[in-house]
Order: C-alpha cells, then structure tokens, then sequence
C-alpha cells in the first residue's frame, strides 16, 4: 500500500475523535492502554501520527455507545478480550451484536441468540454495528469529503 493510498483510506486522532464524539485524550489513552489500537500506523514517537481504518473508528464508536449506556471501561476491555479470541479477530466489534442489561455484555450473531438472552427477562438493550457503520460512512461524507470517494466508504455503504 503507497503512502498515498494509506492516507486516503485512514483517519487522524483529530478526525475520528470527532467522528466517534471522544476527545483526544480518551482516544490516546484508549490507544496507550491497547483497548482499541490504530491498526494503519501506530505513534511511533514525537510528531507522529497514530491512523485508524474505517474498522477502528467502528470499533470505537461501539466501545464509546456502550460506555454512554452505562458500562465499565474494565468490562468493555474484558468483553474484547473475550470476543477477541472466541472470534480469532483483530476487530471484535465489527462482527456482532452486543446487548447488555447494564451488568453484562451479551454478543450475539443470529435472532435466535437475540431471543435466548431476551428470555432471561432483564431489560437489556443492542447495538447492532451495521447501523454504526452506515452512520460513520454518513458522517465522513459529511464532515470529510475528500474521504467520500474511498473504497472503504462504498463497499461499507454497499455492504449494509
């Protein structure tokens, strides 16, 4: 992948802290911390620049709606790590539905999962990462033209 391309299809801190509706320093500690790291190019010291793909700023749009309805940061991370490996995925989030009744996080990958954990009785609400998505792709159109035309874009767009 050229440079060029590279920047066409990632984001900047700046970019995805607005996209995501996080400031700079939960961003940057979420990074330091390994909960959700930029997967296009880390910090590499002074002046440089962590990039993150569209799957990234999904990733942390969904830790950053499950942290508004009420869960811990230290359950978020735990839920990752949990989805990490029972997925074999370096990006969790972007494959499920989560759920939660305030207390834990349900992951869920069909209806009937969906239905099993409704039968427990506890009111528990979703996130369903397609909608996440499209709202990104929406937003980027939005607020960074010049990122309307990428590939990631499209077939994101293409894909819901």
């Amino acid at each position: 992948m050229t440079d060029e391309r590279q920047m066409i299809d990632s984001y900047r801190a700046p970019q995805v802290c607005g996209l995501v509706g996080i400031s700079y320093r939960q961003l940057d500690y979420w990074a330091r911390t390994g909960l959700i790291t930029p997967s296009v190019q880390e910090a590499s010291g002074s002046g440089s620049q962590r990039l993150y793909s569209f799957s990234d700023v999904v990733q942390l749009k969904v830790v950053k709606r499950l942290l508004d309805a009420g869960m811990s940061l230290k359950k978020i991370r735990k839920a990752m790590e949990i989805l990490s490996v029972e997925l074999a995925s370096d990006s969790p989030l972007t494959d499920v539905t989560l759920l939660s009744d305030g207390i834990t996080i349900y992951a869920a990958h069909s209806a009937s999962e969906v239905v099993d954990v409704f039968k427990g009785g506890q009111g528990v609400f979703g996130i369903a990462v397609g909608p996440v998505q499209d709202e990104l792709v929406g937003e980027i159109h939005r607020l960074y033209p010049d990122h309307a035309d990428t590939e990631v874009g499209r077939s994101s767009a293409a894909a819901h």
